[in-house]
């Protein structure tokens, strides 16, 4: 155990929360409270928030507003993007407060922030002004480090809490009556089974990798991959109505989409499909199966990481062997756990036919030459994350994109990345 992770340990609950506290304040008053200066939204939930993220962000600007964010997959600030290395979904305090800062200079007027359960606990929101919160889903995560789900979903509830401004709520998820107990100014509720949706999607169609339905007969078409991905359009087209920007030009916005980078992203179509994506709950992983099962599925399956939520790993095996026509397990983001302990651990859930390789790269190696023409190979667990964590903290670059391109080529040394 290393020097920081021992103080964590001996320190009183009490006395590191009020260190967070501190340092969120200390943050805030460094860079001049900068969210009083913005409308800023945000978003939470266990699935789908880097992608409703960018969802809005194209509303907001397609309105002609200039627009920060800040997500598990990138930073933003108006024109300016980078990604997001710092494997935190949401990031520290002093990192929120400076961005928000260059958003202020940047003129922006939103600010659409991933807000994570861990963030709250840390509190990372604490001091950021927020107008509109967003609440997508709730499933099991992070059990083991919150010690419940009710203890989970209370941290969520926190956002609400201090929002009093704009409340959007999927009314679709079972979660969702927690959420609506908290007063607002007003709130939109979404989804597609609720008939007491405010923004409800109807006549969905999916068809050749694109989802189509209307809402209040204005027809939306996205190019994307999943039909989850329906929920979390509907999210941003209520932040849209929130901000009296009409449907029409949420349209426009929406149709402009490709896709966010890692999550059901096609790296390649010939000879086969090879899709990576960021599932690595047992919901998102069966979603994310469910939207490529038309065709015979080859998988890599990571481990959910190391130290975390271990309940989660043979179901995620087992999710694996109801789906897949061949399964490998690899290793993800070990830390300091034994990755052949937690590979193990997902192999039981997939029973016989999967095969471990502990070697990232060479997992997918295998997967690839075991797919066939007219199947898919799905690489989960990373999507476009650029690290792979090890023990002691250590951080080795990744990019499960470039190693499947690699492999391709060297299958058919035509295939370029014309997929980007």
């Amino acid at each position: 155990m290393n020097i920081k992770k021992l103080v964590k340990k001996l320190t009183p609950s009490f006395l590191m929360d009020w260190y967070h506290l501190g340092w969120a304040f200390a943050g805030a008053l460094v860079f001049g409270f900068p969210s009083r200066k913005l409308t800023v939204i945000g978003v939470t939930g266990t699935s789908g928030k880097s992608t409703t993220i960018d969802f809005i962000t194209r509303i907001l600007e397609e309105s002609g507003a200039k627009v920060a964010s800040t997500s598990s997959v990138r930073f933003k600030v108006a024109d300016k993007e980078w990604k997001n290395t710092m494997k935190m979904t949401m990031p520290g305090r002093f990192v929120i407060q400076k961005v928000l800062a260059q958003a202020v200079k940047a003129g922006c007027k939103y600010a659409v922030l991933e807000v994570t359960s861990e963030g709250i606990r840390q509190h990372r929101h604490e001091f950021i002004q927020f107008n509109t919160a967003v609440f997508l889903n709730l499933t099991p995560e992070h059990i083991e480090s919150h010690g419940s789900f009710e203890n989970y979903r209370n941290e969520k509830l926190k956002l609400f809490n201090i929002t009093r401004g704009m409340h959007v709520i999927n009314v679709d998820d079972a979660q969702s009556e927690y959420f609506l107990k908290f007063p607002a100014a007003k709130k939109y509720c979404y989804g597609v089974e609720n008939q007491q949706a405010d923004v409800q999607a109807k006549n969905i169609d999916v068809k050749n990798g694109a989802l189509k339905f209307s809402v209040n007969n204005v027809e939306f078409s996205l190019n994307v991959l999943g039909n989850f991905n329906v929920l979390n359009a509907l999210a941003a087209i209520s932040v849209g109505l929130s901000e009296n920007i009409p449907l029409d030009v949420c349209k426009k916005a929406l149709r402009k989409v490709t896709g966010m980078p890692g999550r059901l992203e096609v790296v390649a179509k010939e000879p086969f499909w090879a899709v990576i994506d960021y599932a690595f709950t047992p919901e998102q992983l069966e979603a994310s199966y469910k939207s490529l099962n038309s065709r015979p599925l080859v998988c890599v399956l990571g481990a959910c990481g190391g130290g975390r939520d271990s309940w989660k790993r043979p179901v995620l095996g087992k999710i694996a062997q109801q789906y897949c026509r061949e399964i490998i397990v690899t290793n993800e983001d070990p830390y300091d756990e034994d990755p052949m302990q937690i590979i193990n651990q997902v192999a039981e859930g997939a029973g016989p036919k999967a095969q471990k390789i502990l070697d990232r790269k060479e997992a997918i190696q295998k997967a690839l030459s075991l797919t066939k023409q007219g199947e898919t190979c799905i690489i989960t667990g990373k999507g476009s994350e650029p690290l792979m964590v090890l023990a002691n903290g250590k951080k080795i670059p990744w990019s499960d994109k470039n190693i499947v391109l690699e492999e391709l080529a060297k299958i058919d040394s035509s295939i370029r990345n014309t997929y980007n």
